[in-house]
């Protein structure tokens, strides 16, 4: 699975950005999908994820305290894409986006469980 992150950019405070995520390979519906950030000189955290759904069950969503509210993660298996919807963005939300893919069903918090990743999205929000 390759994974390619797109749309991230320069917006105000308060404004709003969609992330996407293109991904290439076989079985993109059977993987957790999630977005992590890093900002300069801090570690890598979790954003956001979304579960494979597994029969009627799975497709569901997990987002960090910091972003729940404002964010919302979503995912088109028919066009092999992850979203980020970001909204009132702060610029404590200035960051390298990253978007992961892993067949993980619990554990989506954390980054060790993910097994593709893209190349990341700079986001940045002024104040």
């Amino acid at each position: 699975v390759q994974l390619q992150a797109s749309g991230g950019g320069l917006v105000q405070a308060g404004g709003s950005l969609r992330l996407s995520c293109a991904a290439s390979g076989r079985s993109f519906s059977t993987y957790s999908l999630g977005w992590f950030r890093q900002a300069p000189g801090k570690e890598r955290e979790f954003v956001a994820a979304v579960v494979a759904a597994v029969g009627w069950s799975g497709g569901i969503t997990y987002y960090a305290d910091s972003v729940k509210g404002r964010f919302t993660i979503s995912r088109d298996n028919a066009k092999n894409t992850v979203f980020l919807q970001m909204n009132a963005l702060k610029p404590e939300d200035t960051a390298v986006y990253y978007c992961a893919a892993g067949r993980v069903r619990t554990g989506v918090r954390d980054q060790r469980n993910y097994d593709y990743w893209g190349q990341g999205t700079q986001v940045t929000v002024s104040s």
